[in-house]
């Protein structure tokens, strides 16, 4: 695995940590898992792309971050209505006005640990 893919693999892994501490809190600190979630897909996506030396653009959408992945692993198209779902919770999470439930935290950590799961294996990286 390239260097460069390895930082993003960490990153990624800080945020995905990160989202799972948080959620052991009270009170539950609901919308900053739902960035958390967020930022470790795109950060996983990113890694991806990196390994496959294609460009892994400053893009935030994670949608549009998975469309150059779709023709080197066509069977990740199933994880677009996850990456829908983190889409918004990263959104979200970043202005006032709305407040995530436990049902948005859940949603959005299993959606983060299905991508997560996905990229992993693809890079040969272990289960964790």
């Amino acid at each position: 695995m390239k260097p460069s893919t390895c930082e993003w693999v960490r990153a990624a892994e800080e945020d995905f940590d990160v989202a799972n501490s948080l959620l052991r809190r009270k009170p539950s600190a609901a919308n900053v898992i739902g960035f958390h979630c967020h930022q470790s897909a795109e950060r996983y996506l990113k890694a991806q792309l990196e390994e496959l030396s294609l460009s892994a653009a400053k893009a935030r959408s994670l949608t549009a971050l998975l469309k150059p992945l779709l023709p080197h692993h066509p069977t990740w198209a199933t994880l677009k209505a996850e990456l829908r779902l983190l889409n918004n919770c990263g959104l979200e999470s970043c202005y006032p006005g709305h407040t995530a439930t436990r049902v948005d935290v859940q949603s959005a950590l299993a959606a983060s640990r299905s991508i997560r799961t996905e990229i992993r294996s693809s890079l040969g990286l272990p289960k964790k």
